[in-house]
Protein backbone atom coordinates (compact mmCIF):
# COMPACT_ATOMS: atom_id res chain seq x y z
CA UNK A 1 0.00 0.00 0.00
CA UNK A 2 2.83 2.42 0.81
CA UNK A 3 6.61 2.60 0.76
CA UNK A 4 8.35 4.48 3.62
CA UNK A 5 11.06 6.85 2.43
CA UNK A 6 12.27 8.89 5.42
CA UNK A 7 11.21 10.61 8.62
CA UNK A 8 11.99 13.99 10.14
CA UNK A 9 13.28 12.58 13.40
CA UNK A 10 16.96 13.12 14.28
CA UNK A 11 18.87 10.97 16.76
CA UNK A 12 19.01 12.43 20.25
CA UNK A 13 21.25 10.07 22.22
CA UNK A 14 23.43 8.15 19.76
CA UNK A 15 25.93 9.37 17.17
CA UNK A 16 25.01 6.54 14.78
CA UNK A 17 22.59 3.59 14.57
CA UNK A 18 25.24 0.85 14.43
CA UNK A 19 22.91 -2.04 15.31
CA UNK A 20 20.27 -1.04 12.76
CA UNK A 21 22.88 -0.86 10.00
CA UNK A 22 24.49 -4.09 11.20
CA UNK A 23 21.16 -5.92 11.06
CA UNK A 24 20.50 -4.66 7.55
CA UNK A 25 23.97 -5.71 6.42
CA UNK A 26 23.59 -9.15 8.02
CA UNK A 27 20.22 -9.77 6.35
CA UNK A 28 21.59 -8.81 2.94
CA UNK A 29 24.72 -10.92 3.44
CA UNK A 30 22.75 -14.02 4.46
CA UNK A 31 20.43 -13.62 1.48
CA UNK A 32 23.29 -13.08 -0.99
CA UNK A 33 25.31 -16.05 0.23
CA UNK A 34 22.63 -18.64 0.93
CA UNK A 35 19.44 -17.66 -0.87
CA UNK A 36 20.15 -15.59 -3.96
CA UNK A 37 21.88 -18.39 -5.91
CA UNK A 38 24.89 -16.14 -6.48
CA UNK A 39 27.13 -18.10 -4.07
CA UNK A 40 25.22 -21.19 -2.89
CA UNK A 41 21.95 -22.40 -4.37
CA UNK A 42 20.43 -23.16 -0.98
CA UNK A 43 17.10 -21.30 -0.90
CA UNK A 44 14.98 -24.35 -0.08
CA UNK A 45 17.56 -25.95 2.23
CA UNK A 46 17.97 -22.72 4.19
CA UNK A 47 14.21 -22.21 4.52
CA UNK A 48 13.50 -25.74 5.77
CA UNK A 49 16.66 -26.09 7.85
CA UNK A 50 16.78 -22.66 9.48
CA UNK A 51 13.29 -21.25 8.97
CA UNK A 52 10.68 -21.83 11.66
CA UNK A 53 8.24 -24.49 10.44
CA UNK A 54 5.37 -24.92 12.93
CA UNK A 55 4.78 -28.60 12.12
CA UNK A 56 8.45 -29.38 12.73
CA UNK A 57 8.61 -27.22 15.84
CA UNK A 58 5.56 -28.99 17.29
CA UNK A 59 6.81 -32.44 16.25
CA UNK A 60 3.82 -33.23 14.06
CA UNK A 61 5.97 -33.61 10.92
CA UNK A 62 9.53 -34.51 10.01
CA UNK A 63 12.12 -32.70 7.94
CA UNK A 64 12.54 -34.16 4.44
CA UNK A 65 15.63 -36.40 4.09
CA UNK A 66 18.86 -34.66 3.21
CA UNK A 67 18.14 -31.35 4.96
CA UNK A 68 20.36 -30.05 7.76
CA UNK A 69 18.18 -28.62 10.53
CA UNK A 70 18.93 -26.16 13.30
CA UNK A 71 17.56 -26.96 16.79
CA UNK A 72 13.94 -25.88 17.14
CA UNK A 73 14.71 -23.13 19.67
CA UNK A 74 17.43 -21.72 17.41
CA UNK A 75 15.03 -21.37 14.47
CA UNK A 76 13.15 -18.70 16.45
CA UNK A 77 16.25 -16.57 15.79
CA UNK A 78 17.57 -17.89 12.48
CA UNK A 79 14.26 -17.50 10.65
CA UNK A 80 14.52 -13.75 11.18
CA UNK A 81 17.55 -13.54 8.86
CA UNK A 82 16.09 -15.48 5.92
CA UNK A 83 13.79 -14.12 3.23
CA UNK A 84 11.60 -15.45 0.46
CA UNK A 85 12.94 -13.19 -2.28
CA UNK A 86 14.48 -9.85 -3.12
CA UNK A 87 11.25 -7.86 -2.66
CA UNK A 88 10.59 -9.51 0.72
CA UNK A 89 14.12 -8.61 1.83
CA UNK A 90 14.14 -5.05 0.49
CA UNK A 91 10.73 -4.13 1.91
CA UNK A 92 11.67 -5.36 5.39
CA UNK A 93 15.03 -3.61 5.31
CA UNK A 94 13.46 -0.35 4.12
CA UNK A 95 11.14 -0.28 7.13
CA UNK A 96 14.08 -1.17 9.39
CA UNK A 97 16.19 1.64 7.91
CA UNK A 98 13.52 4.35 8.21
CA UNK A 99 12.20 3.49 11.68
CA UNK A 100 14.86 1.40 13.40
CA UNK A 101 17.33 4.19 14.11
CA UNK A 102 15.00 6.12 16.40
CA UNK A 103 13.97 3.01 18.32
CA UNK A 104 17.65 2.15 18.74
CA UNK A 105 18.26 5.73 19.87
CA UNK A 106 15.53 5.38 22.51
CA UNK A 107 17.04 2.18 23.93
CA UNK A 108 20.76 2.09 23.25
CA UNK A 109 22.60 -0.43 21.09
CA UNK A 110 22.54 -3.56 23.27
CA UNK A 111 18.96 -3.26 24.46
CA UNK A 112 17.79 -2.53 20.92
CA UNK A 113 19.37 -5.74 19.60
CA UNK A 114 17.70 -7.75 22.38
CA UNK A 115 14.42 -5.95 21.68
CA UNK A 116 14.64 -6.73 17.96
CA UNK A 117 15.21 -10.45 18.52
CA UNK A 118 12.48 -10.67 21.17
CA UNK A 119 9.95 -9.10 18.82
CA UNK A 120 10.91 -11.62 16.15
CA UNK A 121 10.43 -14.44 18.65
CA UNK A 122 7.04 -13.04 19.67
CA UNK A 123 6.01 -12.95 16.01
CA UNK A 124 7.06 -16.58 15.57
CA UNK A 125 5.06 -17.67 18.62
CA UNK A 126 1.96 -15.82 17.39
CA UNK A 127 2.29 -17.67 14.09
CA UNK A 128 2.80 -20.96 15.94
CA UNK A 129 -0.34 -20.49 18.00
CA UNK A 130 -2.53 -19.75 15.01
CA UNK A 131 -1.03 -22.26 12.56
CA UNK A 132 0.46 -25.05 14.72
CA UNK A 133 0.41 -27.70 11.98
CA UNK A 134 1.63 -25.59 9.06
CA UNK A 135 4.39 -27.24 7.03
CA UNK A 136 5.41 -23.99 5.34
CA UNK A 137 8.61 -22.44 6.75
CA UNK A 138 8.24 -19.03 8.34
CA UNK A 139 11.07 -16.79 7.13
CA UNK A 140 11.77 -13.08 7.22
CA UNK A 141 12.46 -10.16 9.51
CA UNK A 142 8.81 -9.10 9.37
CA UNK A 143 8.00 -10.02 12.98
CA UNK A 144 11.00 -8.13 14.31
CA UNK A 145 10.36 -5.17 11.99
CA UNK A 146 6.72 -5.16 13.11
CA UNK A 147 8.05 -4.77 16.65
CA UNK A 148 9.95 -1.68 15.52
CA UNK A 149 6.78 -0.34 13.90
CA UNK A 150 4.86 -0.85 17.15
CA UNK A 151 7.62 0.77 19.20
CA UNK A 152 7.92 3.75 16.87
CA UNK A 153 4.16 4.26 17.02
CA UNK A 154 4.34 4.44 20.83
CA UNK A 155 7.39 6.71 20.82
CA UNK A 156 6.75 9.07 17.89
CA UNK A 157 3.17 9.10 16.62
CA UNK A 158 3.33 12.81 15.70
CA UNK A 159 6.57 12.74 13.70
CA UNK A 160 6.03 13.34 9.97
CA UNK A 161 7.01 10.52 7.61
CA UNK A 162 7.56 10.69 3.85
CA UNK A 163 5.93 7.78 2.03
CA UNK A 164 5.06 6.75 -1.50
CA UNK A 165 1.35 5.97 -1.34
CA UNK A 166 0.35 3.21 -3.76
CA UNK A 167 3.97 3.22 -4.86
CA UNK A 168 3.82 6.54 -6.69
CA UNK A 169 2.18 9.39 -4.75
CA UNK A 170 4.59 11.15 -2.32
CA UNK A 171 2.95 12.17 0.96
CA UNK A 172 4.26 13.54 4.24
CA UNK A 173 1.95 12.52 7.08
CA UNK A 174 2.21 11.72 10.81
CA UNK A 175 3.52 8.31 11.79
CA UNK A 176 0.26 7.68 13.65
CA UNK A 177 -1.60 7.36 10.33
CA UNK A 178 1.22 5.60 8.47
CA UNK A 179 2.05 2.95 11.05
CA UNK A 180 -1.38 2.79 12.65
CA UNK A 181 -2.80 2.18 9.20
CA UNK A 182 -0.24 -0.58 8.61
CA UNK A 183 -1.34 -2.34 11.82
CA UNK A 184 -5.03 -2.02 10.89
CA UNK A 185 -4.21 -3.47 7.48
CA UNK A 186 -2.80 -6.62 9.13
CA UNK A 187 -6.12 -7.28 10.87
CA UNK A 188 -8.05 -6.54 7.67
CA UNK A 189 -5.81 -8.98 5.82
CA UNK A 190 -6.40 -11.64 8.49
CA UNK A 191 -10.15 -11.12 8.32
CA UNK A 192 -10.36 -11.33 4.55
CA UNK A 193 -7.32 -13.59 3.92
CA UNK A 194 -5.94 -11.27 1.29
CA UNK A 195 -2.68 -13.24 0.96
CA UNK A 196 -2.25 -16.68 2.47
CA UNK A 197 1.50 -16.60 1.80
CA UNK A 198 2.03 -13.75 4.27
CA UNK A 199 2.25 -14.54 8.01
CA UNK A 200 0.01 -11.72 9.19
CA UNK A 201 -0.23 -13.09 12.74
CA UNK A 202 3.56 -12.89 13.02
CA UNK A 203 3.24 -9.20 12.18
CA UNK A 204 0.55 -8.73 14.81
CA UNK A 205 2.55 -10.61 17.46
CA UNK A 206 5.70 -8.66 16.70
CA UNK A 207 3.93 -5.29 16.74
CA UNK A 208 2.20 -6.06 20.06
CA UNK A 209 5.52 -7.10 21.59
CA UNK A 210 7.15 -3.93 20.33
CA UNK A 211 4.49 -1.72 21.88
CA UNK A 212 4.92 -3.41 25.26
CA UNK A 213 8.69 -3.85 25.29
CA UNK A 214 9.50 -0.27 24.29
CA UNK A 215 7.81 0.96 27.47
CA UNK A 216 10.03 -1.34 29.55
CA UNK A 217 13.29 -1.11 27.60
CA UNK A 218 13.56 2.57 26.67
CA UNK A 219 16.17 4.77 28.31
CA UNK A 220 15.16 6.46 31.58
CA UNK A 221 13.49 9.74 30.76
CA UNK A 222 12.66 8.95 27.12
CA UNK A 223 9.08 10.18 26.68
CA UNK A 224 6.26 8.26 25.06
CA UNK A 225 3.81 9.57 22.44
CA UNK A 226 6.06 12.53 21.58
CA UNK A 227 5.40 14.28 24.87
CA UNK A 228 7.40 17.49 24.87
CA UNK A 229 7.82 17.49 21.09
CA UNK A 230 8.59 21.00 19.83
CA UNK A 231 7.01 21.68 16.47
Amino acid sequence: MFIPLSDTNPLRHLPFQYVTVGLIATNFLVFLVFQSGMVFNAMEAAAYGFGMTPALYNDVAELPPGFLAAPDAMTLITYQFLHGGWMHLISNMLFLWVFGDNVEDAMGHARFLIFYLLCGIAGAYAHLLVMPASESPLVGASGAVAGIIGAYLVLHPRVKVWILFLGRLPLRIPALYVLGGWIVLQFVSIAFTLDEQVAFWAHVGGAAAGMILVVLMRRPGVPLFDRGLVR
